[in-house]
């Protein structure tokens, strides 16, 4: 379903350029979840970024492949994209409350995809939009539907964040760190939740997290990422109990062991 190759990002200043992500090759099924683990500045959350199609064509040199069910995005025509972007691919962020317009209630930005990629008619759209908040499991989905962003927690407004993704049921999710601001035990109800999405729906996952522990408790296989580079990829059992590699050893020793 998506096979990444030798993908690199430059950014090129006036006298200098840096290369942010260099040769990152991946590969993914339907219905696998992928971790990709890295401190900041790693470059894990710009190649989940590229694969969303969400970095900028001018300001950056891209190369390598991102394969898609067949499509190259890199360099694809712009309308395929738009295409793409939230009906086969879609994207989670670690903020919602930043992510989602303050101006717009729940209901509104929760139909969001269905108003670009569907002809649904609004109460269509609205029994799509409720049907989507239960099954993230939220209660009185009536309610939320008509709230703003900030005036529901954190949890919640995560919650909403998938079910804003999940409406239209892409072939694949990226979760860019979605349980950072969260406390341990909204982190475990958010993991559970994405298990659900990928057993019930066969939902491929690329998650992005800085903490290999919570990784593990969610992923089938895992790539370490250091400076732009891959250092170590595979099972999350084999990297987790036998790191090869000693960013990936210091890397687990240095983050507090997730309690799930």
């Amino acid at each position: 379903m998506l096979k990444v190759t030798d993908l690199c990002i430059k950014v090129h200043e006036k006298t200098t350029t840096d290369t942010l992500v260099k040769d990152v090759d991946l590969y993914m099924d339907r219905g696998d979840i992928l971790g990709i683990v890295g401190e900041s500045g790693s470059g894990k959350t710009m190649t989940a970024l590229s694969i969303a199609g969400l970095l900028s064509r001018h300001d950056m040199e891209k190369s390598g492949e991102i394969e898609f069910e067949g499509i190259n995005l890199l360099n694809v025509e712009r309308r395929v994209l738009r295409k793409l972007q939230g009906n086969e691919i879609s994207m989670i962020f670690q903020e919602p409350l930043n992510s989602l317009n303050p101006l717009r209630k729940i209901g509104w930005l929760v139909e969001e995809s269905l108003r670009i990629h569907t002809t649904l008619d609004k109460e269509e759209r609205k029994e799509r939009a409720l049907k989507a908040l239960r099954d993230v499991e939220l209660d009185n989905v009536e309610a939320i539907y008509e709230s703003y962003p900030h005036e529901l927690s954190g949890g919640m407004r995560q919650r909403v964040m998938i079910a804003a993704a999940m409406i239209i049921e892409p072939k694949l999710l990226i979760a860019d760190e979605p349980t950072t601001a969260l406390d341990v035990t909204i982190q475990a109800e958010i993991v559970e939740l994405l298990k659900k999405i990928n057993r019930e729906r066969n939902t491929a996952i690329l998650f992005i997290s800085h903490d290999l522990s919570l990784v593990n408790t969610l992923c089938e296989n895992v790539i370490v990422m250091q400076n732009g580079l891959v250092v170590e990829s595979g099972k999350c059992s084999d990297i987790f109990n036998n790191p090869q590699e000693e960013y990936t050893k210091k890397l687990i020793a240095a983050i507090p062991k997730s309690p799930f």
